[in-house]
């Protein structure tokens, strides 16, 4: 998913240059997706920048892995329903996988572009997605809570509740998450703070869906056109998504637990951090200097 707009950061961090060879991090997902055993990227993107972004792409992955693209266009879905006119934003990531419904017919995963997930995430989802992934049951891959903060301010965070035989119960979105005096807290909307545990299981939009979903999706969104429609910056979400399939009893969602490392760019300071992450991982022999200067994935 690359067509989110940036708002906080204040430019197209989609194809911001972070690895030494000019790598983004969508590089690294790719990368880490092919060794993982995916045959297929679909990119999400808007129209206005198609053609760069296909410029950047599509020289590095010929004849790696197969490429597609789809825009999430706002109208797209809308079946008749005017949407505000001045409404500029995407509808949301929920909106973003149904925009690529014609592109996908199989098991499949959904990653932000922005994100840097590391390698275990991808072998954990190829996993899932080739010998459990039903109709009925999806997951989500889930960091640990302490794996996810920024230097640079408070994260929102969907912070995840599991039952015992380790499918997701809920989602709990946490919209100031940050250390306080050496612990992980949340600041609720009442000013007070809720500990949180180092490892808590937290949702960074890594999903494993089976195409069962698209036509859920897409009954959802008519609801949610009823409901949110005419909210200028009201969005379709996944987590959202999500919790109307378990608690209407359409299945279960697994949750595949990872210690990887994610970072990401949610504010501008973070971009130095990414950087000096991505050179550590180069240096540890993670990846190659030069990500497709190989002859194969490997």
């Amino acid at each position: 998913m690359a067509a989110g707009m940036a708002s906080r950061y204040g430019s197209m961090k989609q194809i911001q240059q972070f690895g030494p060879s000019g790598e983004t991090i969508m590089d690294y997902s790719i990368f880490d997706a092919i060794r993982a055993g995916f045959g297929k990227v679909v990119f999400i993107i808007r129209r206005d920048f198609a053609e760069e972004f296909k410029n950047i792409f599509e020289p590095k992955l010929k004849g790696r892995i197969e490429t597609e693209y789809v825009y999430q266009d706002k109208d797209a879905f809308l079946d008749g329903y005017q949407a505000p006119a001045d409404r500029q934003k995407p509808w949301g990531t929920s909106h973003a996988i149904l925009c690529a419904k014609d592109a996908v017919s199989g098991p499949f995963a959904v990653i932000n572009a922005d994100d840097f997930y590391g390698a275990d995430g991808f072998v954990k989802a190829a996993e899932f997605l080739n010998t459990r992934c039903a109709a009925d049951h999806y997951a989500l891959v889930g960091y640990q809570l302490n794996n996810t903060l920024s230097e640079n301010g408070s994260v929102s965070r969907g912070v995840c509740s599991t039952d015992a035989q380790g499918n997701l119960v809920a989602i709990n979105e946490r919209l100031k998450i940050y250390r306080k005096d050496g612990n992980m807290v949340s600041e609720e909307p009442d000013g007070s703070f809720l500990g949180l545990d180092e490892n808590t299981r937290a949702s960074m939009n890594f999903w494993c869906f089976h195409p069962s979903l698209f036509p859920i999706l897409q009954e959802e969104f008519k609801t949610f056109l009823q409901q949110q429609g005419q909210e200028l910056k009201a969005e379709f979400l996944i987590p959202y998504s999500c919790d109307r399939f378990i608690k209407t009893g359409r299945g279960s969602i697994e949750v595949l637990e990872t210690s990887a490392q994610w970072f990401g760019v949610t504010y501008k300071e973070d971009a130095p951090v990414v950087t000096e992450s991505v050179k550590k991982q180069v240096e540890s022999g993670a990846y190659p200097s030069n990500l497709w200067n190989v002859e194969t994935v490997a």
